[in-house]
């Protein structure tokens, strides 16, 4: 389970039935519009990210600025955790799912990566509160549709959840059964030997895999707009009963 903001707008949901998996999101009626994207992007801090863990935070603040420049940023909620075995429960969750007037990105704290890599917890973290909380949105008449990344270098090496969980929480979101449509998105960085591991996954569980290339600051770059540019056309298909076409097949 993520450690949770301390914040009396938001609130807590579990995730999937899944014991010990719950997010936080901003409370019905501090919301203002009808109709929202949720997004969550979720970073790998593990020990093997260190030689680039500033840029990778840079990434992070990157996407996160340009998403809060776009025409329908009062649109957006956004959830950001990070994922390593060195956190508590190997989960850390930033923030719930909030509106982006209210996320200082430069208050992310410095990441200090070690441990290993509970991937499968983050992507069923990632996807299945996004499919929990669209429900409880609307359950209230929201539309709703959703984007996630899991920003990763590296293949699992200790979790809870399975791959069978995670296609099942992808197969109920792009069913539209809780959510209007639904994007995963796995990216690689710098993951060397694992890229074929990686891509695998997207057969196997449904995500659409990304290789971003070598952990370099221009390579990150580029990672911090293809999430932007993601966002914003996923955004943009809220409403009309699919999702995005314009998601880029390349980084």
């Amino acid at each position: 389970m993520p450690r949770m903001m301390a914040d009396s707008t938001m609130e807590t949901g579990n995730i999937g039935g899944a014991k010990g998996f719950q997010f936080s999101g901003v409370r019905i009626e501090h919301l203002g519009a009808t109709e929202y994207t949720l997004v969550t992007i979720a970073v790998d801090v593990t020990g093997s990210t260190a030689l680039f863990a500033d840029d990778l935070r840079k990434c992070l603040i990157a996407a996160v600025e340009s998403c809060k420049r776009s025409p329908r940023s009062i649109n957006l909620l956004l959830r950001v955790i990070l994922f390593s075995t060195s956190l508590a429960r190997g989960i850390e969750e930033l923030h719930g799912f909030k509106p982006l007037a209210e996320i200082d990105p430069q208050s992310y704290p410095t990441f200090k990566p070690s441990g290993g890599t509970p991937l499968f917890d983050a992507m069923f973290s990632v996807v299945g509160a996004t499919n929990a909380y669209s429900k409880k949105l609307m359950d209230q008449d929201f539309l709703t549709n959703g984007i996630v990344f899991v920003i990763t270098d590296g293949d699992d090496t200790s979790s809870v959840a399975t791959t069978g969980m995670i296609k099942d929480e992808i197969e109920r979101g792009t069913r539209g059964e809780n959510i209007e449509s639904l994007i995963p998105i796995l990216i690689g960085i710098n993951a060397g030997t694992c890229k074929n591991y990686l891509a695998a996954l997207e057969t196997e569980v449904g995500m659409k895999y990304k290789d971003a290339g070598d952990a370099t600051p221009g390579s990150l770059a580029k990672v911090a707009e293809f999430v932007s540019r993601s966002v914003s056309s996923q955004s943009q298909a809220v409403g009309t009963g699919g999702p995005s076409q314009n998601v880029s097949a390349t980084i």
